[in-house]
This record gives structure tokens, sequence and C-alpha cells, in this order.
């Protein structure tokens, strides 16, 4: 692309009021110093757990089989077309495989889209209860390889405060998986609060999935929903949750959004122009400062422009490693990487240091 763009990335006004500084000395040196030296540094560590040195994959997930099993034909619709050969050959043995090729040393589990719920909520409970028991497995028989975040049964809420009970408190999950939207309704609804309310208590780290929501599943035949809709499914969650008070409400969460979220940074100056009356109470000190407290994985958008855009708002520090794997190849993800051109410290900071302070949990599964 060449260096124009990087001196646009270092040196553009940032307009958050964070001190940009640090984002500029750790990307000051992108330009030919590439990914590969951080990488080295994390595959050679001797220790496998995420606390010692190796790197850690906070979106990597899980197909246990009797999940894929049960709701084989409701996953093909709702992905818009038939499985793909990562949905029918995932394994832990080939997770831990790519991790170890990769230097990943914890990869943090949870279910993709579309979830567990599919209207029955007695059947969303179980499915709920076996799916995080299977990952809380592989975590112990893979010591120190996997954590957790659990998944619920919502728009249940009685059964999600259960499940929130038992995965927290009894497995010791590192924290709570949820979709951008169940149904017609997405996070920030007040359908919602009861939940958010108990997550807010217990200073929850909740890591918020996309899905292709009903409304738009088949808008374009030729486009893959995978597509289109995800990245903005992360968008309206996201706005969504500002303009409700959401994220004014339960400070104590601490979000983590993935795919650098998706169109949101896209959409900031048209939440400023067109948002509701009571914005400036919403985001006080900014539309941009309010969505930098949340933390932001690369899945699928570890390249220049996703990369550029995320980091003219958020600090380097709320950025995570994630891989989407085995949807999207962890190598995929690391070869990605290597295109931006990070400084080790950058590296090191994405790859590790960030989701080591996030997620202190993750040291006791070492």
């Amino acid at each position: 692309m060449g260096d124009d763009l990087f001196r646009n990335i270092l040196f553009a006004p940032c307009t958050c009021g964070h001190d940009v500084a640090p984002r500029r000395r750790v990307l000051s040196g992108l330009v030919g110093m590439g990914l590969a030296a951080g990488l080295s540094a994390c595959r050679s560590a001797s220790s496998p757990s995420g606390s010692d040195g190796g790197s850690i994959d906070v979106h990597h997930h899980h197909i246990p089989p009797f999940y894929l099993e049960q709701y084989r034909d409701r996953i093909a619709g709702v992905r818009g077309g038939g499985l793909s050969q990562a949905w029918l050959s995932w394994t832990p043995d080939k997770a831990v495989e790519a991790m170890d090729a990769n230097g990943v040393a914890t990869a943090v589990l949870s279910l993709t889209s579309p979830g567990v719920w599919f209207g029955d909520a007695a059947a969303a409970r179980l499915t709920a209860r076996q799916v995080n028991d299977y990952a809380a497995g592989l975590g112990a028989k893979y010591r120190g390889r996997f954590g957790l975040f659990a998944v619920l049964p919502l728009p249940d809420q009685e059964g999600s405060l259960k499940e929130i009970e038992y995965a927290l408190d009894v497995l010791k999950a590192d924290g709570i998986g949820l979709m951008t939207s169940y149904g017609d309704k997405w996070l920030g609804n007040p359908a919602y609060d009861t939940v958010f309310e108990e997550l807010n208590r217990r200073k929850a780290v909740v890591f918020v999935h996309p899905t292709a929501p009903i409304c738009c599943r088949n808008l374009m035949p030729d486009v893959a929903p995978m597509i289109a809709e995800v990245p903005q499914d992360t968008a309206r969650a996201i706005t969504n949750m500002l303009f409700t008070g959401t994220f004014a409400r339960y400070r104590d969460i601490r979000f983590i959004f993935t795919h650098a979220g998706g169109t949101m940074p896209m959409m900031i100056g048209r939440m400023k122009q067109y948002g509701p009356a009571n914005l400036p109470s919403l985001a006080p000190q900014g539309v941009e400062r309010e969505l930098a407290r949340h933390w932001f994985d690369l899945a699928g958008s570890a390249n220049r422009p996703a990369l550029a855009a995320l980091t003219s708002f958020v600090p380097l520090s709320q950025i995570l490693l994630g891989s989407d794997n085995p949807f999207v190849p962890l190598a995929e993800t690391v070869r990605d990487l290597q295109s931006v051109g990070l400084t080790e410290s950058g590296v090191r900071a994405i790859t590790r240091d960030n989701a080591r302070a996030l997620l202190p949990t993750l040291r006791r599964h070492g």
C-alpha cells in the first residue's frame, strides 16, 4: 500500500480525547518491521501457558459434536447455505495443532452463531449447559490451552441468570459469550436488562459475537450474510447499546467486540449527526471516547484499512488477537497480521499482554 497510508494512520488527529502519542510510538516503526519477530518470541516460549509468553486467541470457536448433530439444519439455515468443512471436520486435537503451529498458547473457546436459542427455552437451557460443560472439559483435558466464554440461553433471562451463576462460579469461565441479536431484539433491548444487571454486578467480561439476524439473512441472494450482515450486526448492537444507555448504566461490564467492531468505525460520524437528543448524557466525553472504553479483536480484520480505522480512536491496549478459528484458520490470521507491519512491542500487546490484563483468570488454566 505504500508509506503514505502509514503516515496517515500515525499522524491523523485523534478526536476521541486519548493521548495518541503512545500509539504513534508503538506504530512508528510500522514499515519494514514486520510481525515475525514478535510471533517468533511467542513460539519460543518455554511454557505453553498464555501467562508465560505464548499468544492468546480470544476468538476461537469449538464445535461440540452433539450440538452439530442436533442443530445441523438450523445452523446451515442461519449461515446461508451448506456447512463448510470447518464445521464438519473440527476436533479439539486439530485446534491444538493449529495453536502449536502458530505460537498460540491459550485460546478462549466460544460457540459461534447461531448459538443455542431456537425458540424453545427448555431446550436452550439444556444445550447451553451441555455446551459449557463440554468446553470446560476440554480446558481440563488440555491443561493450559483453553479458556471459556460461556454461552447463555438468551432471550430466556431466568435460564441465563442460572447459567451465569453456574458458568462463573462452578466452571470458573473467563467470561460470558453473547450474540449481537436474538430473534428481533438486539443487545441493549430492555428485555435483557436483568441479565446485564447481573453481569455488571459481577464485573464480567462479555464477548459479543455477531450473527445474521432474521430480518436480513436473504437480502441479497448472491451475497452470503457472513460477508455483509455479520459485520453490520456488530455495529447494530454497539449503536443500540450506546443509544439505549446500556453502556452508561452497566459500566462495569467489560465488552469485547469482534472483527474490529464490524462497520461501527465507519458509522461514528452518523451516530453523532443523527443520534438521540440525550446523546451528550450517554457519552459525556464524546462518542469516540465512550466506544474506546471497550475491547476489540482483529478476527477477519487483520488488515491495514481495518486497523487504521480502529486505531484512529481505540488505544492499542484495547485491541486483542482473535482468529475465528476454525472458520478462518489461525494461520491466515497470523499471515494477515504480518502485512500490517506492527512493531514487536505492538505485536506483544495485541497477541498477549492486552488479553492477560483483561483476563487474569486465564492464568489458572496453566
